[in-house]
């Protein structure tokens, strides 16, 4: 588990394009990273899980997903946890099954234990 205390940075932004899109770039590496994931009024754990829900809930379940399920898992959220979440978020709809399935999917991310 990563220390919760470290500084998240990023530098996929200017990686992948930073040459076309700089000020995306700016954006989601020093912006959205370097200050939002970085702000402490609310502790990474609970971001990761925020980010988690928030794609499960615009049916964002490729890479993104992956990544943040990782992301979440590094910095302590389990995979029960995982699972109530889930459940939780969006219980009695069609996209229960469709989330659960992309987190399956996404199941190349070493158990969530």
């Amino acid at each position: 588990m990563k220390n919760m205390n470290e500084k998240i940075t990023q530098t996929a932004g200017r990686q992948q394009l930073g040459a076309f899109a700089p000020m995306f770039a700016h954006l989601n590496d020093d912006v959205l990273f370097g200050e939002v994931w970085n702000a402490e009024a609310i502790d990474v754990k609970t971001k990761c899980i925020i980010t988690v829900v928030s794609l499960m809930a615009s049916g964002i379940t490729d890479s993104s997903l992956t990544y943040h399920l990782q992301n979440a898992k590094a910095h302590g959220v389990s995979k029960d946890e995982i699972a109530a979440i889930i459940t939780h978020a969006i219980a009695g709809s069609d996209a229960l099954k469709s989330a659960f399935k992309g987190v399956i999917q996404a199941g190349n991310l070493v158990p969530l234990a």
